[in-house]
C-alpha cells in the first residue's frame, strides 16, 4: 500500500540544510523517501518504533548516520506518513 508523504516545515528545513551540505546525502534521502512511501517496513530501511520523549513516532535509516523520524497519520481516510525530522542520529534523537 503506497502512502502519501507529508513533510512538516521542520523536515523541509532540515532536508534543505542536508542538501546544501552533501548532494550524496540528498540523493540518498530522495531514494529512501520513495522506498518509505512504497513500504515503510522494507528491511533495508530498518524502521523501528521510538520510545521515551519520542513515543508514538517511528524512525528509519536513510544512510550510515542519517535518520528520518516520522508518524503514521490518517489523511482523507487513508494512511499517510508525516515526516517530522531528518538528520544525523544525534540531531534527531
Amino acid at each position: 500500500m503506497k502512502r502519501e508523504l507529508l513533510p512538516s516545515s521542520a523536515f523541509t528545513r532540515a532536508a534543505r540544510r542536508l542538501a546544501k551540505k552533501s548532494s550524496q546525502d540528498a540523493q540518498s534521502l530522495q531514494d529512501v523517501l520513495v522506498a518509505l512511501a512504497e513500504d515503510a517496513f522494507q528491511p533495508s530501511l530498518k524502521t523501528h518504533k521510538l520510545k521515551g520523549d519520542l513515543a508514538q513516532r517511528w524512525a528509519c535509516r536513510a544512510g550510515y548516520d542519517l535518520r528520518i523520524v516520522f508518524r503514521f497519520v490518517e489523511l482523507n481516510g487513508r494512511e499517510a506518513i508525516l515526516l517530522q525530522s531528518v538528520g544525523t542520529h544525534d540531531e534527531v534523537y
